[in-house]
């Protein structure tokens, strides 16, 4: 690619560096910088949209604030006029990308990949802009490759390349089969990126191989080759693990503004610069405005935290659901008062029983177990005041108020 990055006049150079510092904002990695940079530079020198690559599985349709870390980067992109390509692996999602597995993934059906996909778009509508999305079905041209044609694609890469795949090297290492079937994901997800001649591929870091893929072989077949960009995996609730609805660490897009507000109030002080760099719509000036507030005692940690939870709930729900949220944390939390609707449930057993009784048998707990952990770690009030004996006898009474943790409350309504 020849340096365009030379042929700028200042203002020119002025645009560049000012989408470089949007796009670098939050990234884990870019390869290479210099390509990006003179990409962009092309786009404004031939008034030419760059391509923007996402590819999708549609294997979990249930959007979380983890999988908006790329669609956030896909809408600054897009914002700045350039084209979002989104892939549908209705083709490759019936093989099931082996990343992060130690055991073939199942494979889908059409049905399956449909639904999902239809789930997809509605929830991205909420981070992007979908009308001006391009929209690809990778069937469209995968599924009319004939076998010679698929013998030539695997020509043009090397099994030692293919084993150097971290999931593949671990599954050899512990005696775990592969089957052949799974070698062809990356080399499908990487022709994706030679059909539609894409500029830019975006993902998770855990996508680092695949993505380069799309770079591989788009030089095999003569293209100019894509820019990989790499974000980094959001850490849920729990500040440890990746965030996914297997961990119940997620704030999912769908969920209430309350409970969005309220799971936002959990997240580690730590995390919080990285979630206002990887979930919200602040510019990286805001961004950085806010950092060194908190550094230097300006913005109190807590006040950082509710401003975090109010922006999250606002892009999802708009501004008067974030203030109305706010409120409510404000109001049963901050000043420990209950909240105006408390779902009521009907209670006809026993008038005399055991607070972990009580807890399993209105399934605000899964287990007598767990019931007694939640007690033991202070995270059970009945009518306000703290449980602290897990052999607690209780006197039924209507409108008895019990709360979990900071955020589930029931009124028992006796029949």
């Amino acid at each position: 690619m020849s340096h365009f990055i030379e042929q700028l006049n200042e203002e020119q150079l002025t645009e560049v560096r000012r989408q470089m510092q949007i796009y670098s904002q939050g990234v884990k990695e870019i390869i290479p910088t210099e390509e990006l940079e003179n990409k962009i530079a092309k786009s404004i020198l031939e008034n030419k949209p760059l391509k923007i690559k996402l590819g999708l599985d549609p294997s979990a349709p249930d959007v979380h604030l983890g999988h908006t870390v790329v669609l956030n980067k896909m809408r600054q992109f897009q914002e700045n006029g350039h084209i979002i390509q989104l892939i549908i692996g209705d083709f490759t999602g019936k093989i099931g990308d082996p990343t992060g597995k130690s055991v073939a993934r199942k494979q889908l059906t059409d049905e399956e990949v449909k639904h999902n996909a239809k789930t997809y778009f509605e929830q991205f509508a909420k981070v992007i802009d979908m009308e001006k999305v391009e929209l690809h079905y990778n069937s469209k041209w995968l599924s009319t490759l004939n076998f010679e044609d698929v013998i030539q694609l695997a020509g043009k890469i090397t099994v030692a390349r293919l084993l150097e795949r971290d999931d593949f090297e671990e599954r050899i290492a512990f005696g775990k089969p592969i089957s052949l079937h799974e070698f062809f994901y990356p080399l499908m997800q990487g022709y994706d990126s030679v059909v539609l001649e894409c500029d830019i591929e975006l993902g998770g870091t855990d996508q680092h191989f695949n993505i380069l893929m799309g770079r591989h072989f788009q030089e095999k077949f003569g293209k100019e080759k894509q820019v990989a960009l790499l974000m980094p995996l959001l850490e849920g609730l729990d500040g440890v693990e990746k965030m996914s609805k297997s961990k119940k660490n997620y704030i999912g897009i769908d969920e209430s503004p309350q409970e969005m507000y309220g799971k936002a109030m959990s997240i580690p002080d730590e995390l919080m610069n990285k979630y206002f760099e990887l979930v919200t719509d602040f510019t990286p000036e805001q961004i950085q405005t806010i950092k060194d507030q908190i550094e230097t005692g300006v913005l109190h940690p807590r006040d950082a935290k509710m401003l975090l939870g109010k922006t999250i709930v606002r892009m999802y729900h708009g501004l008067e659901a974030a203030e109305s949220a706010e409120q409510h944390f404000i109001s049963v939390f901050q000043h420990r008062s209950l909240p105006d609707e408390i779902p009521v449930i009907d209670w006809n057993g026993k008038m005399e029983t055991t607070i972990i009784d009580l807890l399993v048998d209105l399934k605000l707990l899964n287990s007598k177990s767990e019931a007694r952990r939640m007690i033991e770690n202070r995270g059970v009030r009945i009518n306000g005041n703290k449980v602290e004996d897990t052999n607690l006898q209780l006197l039924m009474t209507d409108g008895l108020i019990v709360q979990i943790g900071k955020r589930k409350f029931v009124k028992i309504n006796i029949q």
